[in-house]
């Protein structure tokens, strides 16, 4: 069997409002790079993966090809698509603009620098058994599901309750059609998984690592920062 074609679409759209550093939160840095070129760097590492593209805000695209996807030296990166409204819009942009013989599809957030190499590789051959993985950890605190009012209304089972990450790997023509299906009914998930799981196809999970955290406020940067000496210690 010769080795499947895998597109990778990184989605790297987002103000990051919640920063509050008067920057996309993808170009702060992180252990002397910006957080967007860790993610890069990842990807363009892993030997599984042929083509990368990138989605960013319309105002980013010259920092980024700059600052980032020139400066590193990132050779995957084939196209630059500007973002839509919601991260759903900005990922069916991408995934229009995928090399049209792929056969794997990866989604990954831009903030999340931290993925490990091992994980690439558990997706990819994953979603050539399954058709659709997704990257999770079992949560570790209860969860309560509560009313408008914040009235507790019951607590499911700690053990069945798994906290999403991306990469989210799917059947490139899987992926197409959920979206496309999501666009004829005007619905908006919350994950890319989530419109699949609409077309009744069964989704595994893939074990992730805790420390694939995204970069969303500075205390994410500032654990990000702890994590990466961590593993260099």
């Amino acid at each position: 069997m010769p080795r499947p074609f895998v597109s990778s679409i990184i989605v790297a759209a987002g103000s990051g409002s919640r920063m509050q550093a008067g920057v996309n939160k993808q170009y702060l840095y992180l252990s002397g790079k910006p957080v967007l070129a860790h993610t890069l760097l990842a990807f363009e590492k892993c030997e599984l993966v042929d083509e990368i593209i990138l989605v960013i805000g319309k105002k980013d695209i010259d920092i980024c090809k700059e600052e980032v996807i020139r400066n590193y030296k990132i050779k995957k990166v084939k196209l630059l698509v500007e973002g839509g409204d919601t991260r759903q819009d900005s990922m069916y942009s991408g995934l229009k603009e995928v090399n049209p013989k792929a056969d794997i599809v990866i989604t990954h957030d831009g903030a999340r620098p931290l993925i490990h190499q091992n994980t690439l590789i558990k997706c990819i051959e994953g979603t050539l058994e399954h058709k659709a993985t997704i990257v999770a950890v079992p949560v570790k605190d209860t969860i309560k599901i509560v009313d408008d009012e914040l009235n507790v209304k019951n607590t499911p089972k700690r053990s069945t309750l798994w906290t999403v990450q991306t990469p989210q790997t799917f059947d490139y023509d899987l992926l197409m059609k959920a979206h496309k299906q999501a666009v004829e009914d005007n619905f908006i998930g919350t994950d890319d998984a989530m419109l699949v799981e609409r077309l009744n196809q069964p989704v595994k999970i893939i074990k992730g690592h805790y420390d694939n955290i995204k970069i969303t406020t500075p205390e994410d940067l500032i654990m990000a920062e702890s994590i990466i000496k961590i593993i260099q210690t």
